[in-house]
């Protein structure tokens, strides 16, 4: 028994090299399946999904969000954002070309646009105050000519793209009553760039009487309509001549307004009156520039 002791004490490297032989008792592990392993953090500043979201909010509410960081502010500002957005409300295709920051063509879209929007492809347009669809485009060269004798014309040179309609009532300047329905319509179409460009800005580019005529007789109502001419043939454009299916009923003395992708036309219905006096009105972008502006009037004899 001492010597057992002994030799336990005598040899202390080989109860060392039995102690780090023993293992402790393990179970089994299996295979970790993929679906629990460790996911990558989500980003809130992820640019392809606030892109994908912007698609979905209006002007003012990217502008909110814009002003929230720097990073929604850059990311916000970007171009083709502000194109998107413009593009969907409008309702129309995109132009070739534009000439400004489309942030600054859908604020000054939406800061004055009563009746929408439509799209100019060609360079020819067809204005008229009645809304009775012409046996045969009239070829004369005089404006004139033209207005009288089938109450439209051709105008040429015209700025391609998107354009902006309204209607402007102008109310008895003898009167000046709230209850009055006015004494003039105006059918007022520009381009979508006109109040950005300097020459309106700063007043150089007024507005030319290209032609006028008379309607000495009791009229039903008040018309005013622009054509793409490329499109005229078209289903959409030709339904805007289908008067009683979007103008008020006889005794609706309210404005109405329709709009299309290539065409815009307003109708007024009229009380006892004495006829009208018409007038044609473009602006262009500088003396010999093109067409940026139109607008067709009627006024109450």
């Amino acid at each position: 028994m001492g010597k057992r002791l002994q030799s336990a004490v005598m040899q202390p490297d080989r109860v060392e090299k039995r102690l780090r032989r023993t293992k402790p008792i393990c179970s089994c592990s299996s295979p970790r399946p993929p679906f629990l392993t460790a996911h990558s953090s989500f980003s809130w500043f992820e640019e392809d999904v606030w892109s994908e979201i912007a698609k979905f909010m209006d002007g003012r509410s990217l502008v909110m969000l814009a002003l929230t960081s720097k990073w929604f502010h850059r990311m916000i500002m970007e171009d083709n954002i502000w194109k998107l957005v413009c593009l969907r409300d409008l309702q129309v295709p995109a132009p070739d070309h534009v000439a400004f920051k489309w942030i600054n063509l859908y604020t000054s879209s939406f800061d004055w646009m009563r009746i929408g929007a439509f799209f100019l492809e060609s360079s020819v347009a067809l204005l008229t105050d009645r809304l009775n669809l012409p046996a045969k485009i009239p070829e004369e060269d005089a404006t004139k000519r033209m207005l009288q004798s089938c109450d439209c014309c051709l105008l040429d040179n015209v700025k391609s793209g998107i354009w902006i309609a309204d209607l402007q009532l102008v109310r008895c300047p003898v009167c000046d009553l709230n209850t009055c329905d006015g004494t003039m319509q105006t059918l007022d179409a520009r381009h979508i760039e006109l109040f950005l460009c300097e020459g309106f800005q700063n007043g150089s580019w007024e507005y030319e009487l290209i032609g006028s005529h008379d309607v000495k007789e009791r009229v039903d109502g008040a018309s005013g309509a622009i054509f793409d001419v490329k499109h005229l043939e078209d289903r959409t454009s030709r339904a805007v001549f289908d008067l009683k299916s979007w103008a008020g009923k006889p005794n609706d003395w309210q404005p109405k307004a329709t709009i299309t992708l290539h065409a815009v036309a307003v109708n007024t219905n009229l009380q006892e009156n004495e006829g009208l006096h018409i007038k044609y009105q473009t602006m262009r972008a500088g003396a010999d520039g093109q067409v940026v502006s139109i607008r067709i009037s009627q006024q109450l004899l």
